[in-house]
């Protein structure tokens, strides 16, 4: 049987990122990122839900959010995997438990500009590729063949 772990999320920083290190010497990003999403409810009012997600980067990711000066309020695409953890808490030895995205590929998707911020949008990240520019992803779908575009309406 096949497993599939991935999370794709658009949305604002949150907190400026967070850089710093495991005791090991591993570099670490931390960050906040939230996506809202907006819906009409049962009386047809328009509401707005914002969710936050942890978001956690290693290596060589850290090392680029501190070159670009990545900072709160920009837009970014995060990529990665769903991971749980827990600890004891040192001071109440109470179980705590913490759910992130562990950052595999990102990509900046604030202008120029805007934000503060002195790079061109489009650059993204992958642990397994150098940093590269590309634009941004399209998500546009051609349509089905059979499809008349001859439509009555």
């Amino acid at each position: 049987m096949a497993y599939l772990n991935k999370v794709m999320l658009i949305g604002n920083i949150g907190k400026d990122p967070t850089i710093g290190a495991t005791p090991s010497g591993k570099k670490r990003v931390t960050f906040s990122l939230a996506t809202s999403r907006r819906y009409r409810d049962n009386n047809g009012e328009q509401k707005e839900q914002t969710d936050w997600h942890s978001i956690v980067g290693w290596g060589k990711s850290a090392d680029i959010f501190e070159q670009l000066g990545i900072h709160k309020g920009m837009t970014l695409y995060v990529e990665g995997t769903l991971t749980n953890r827990s600890w004891t808490d040192q001071t109440t030895g109470q179980k705590r438990y913490a759910t992130e995205v562990n950052m595999d590929t990102f990509q900046l998707l604030t202008p120029r500009g805007q934000n503060g911020g002195n790079f061109q949008g489009g650059n993204s990240y992958s642990q397994s590729n150098n940093f590269s520019q590309a634009s941004a992803p399209s998500y546009d779908a051609p349509a089905p063949e059979g499809v008349d575009d001859d439509l009555p309406f």
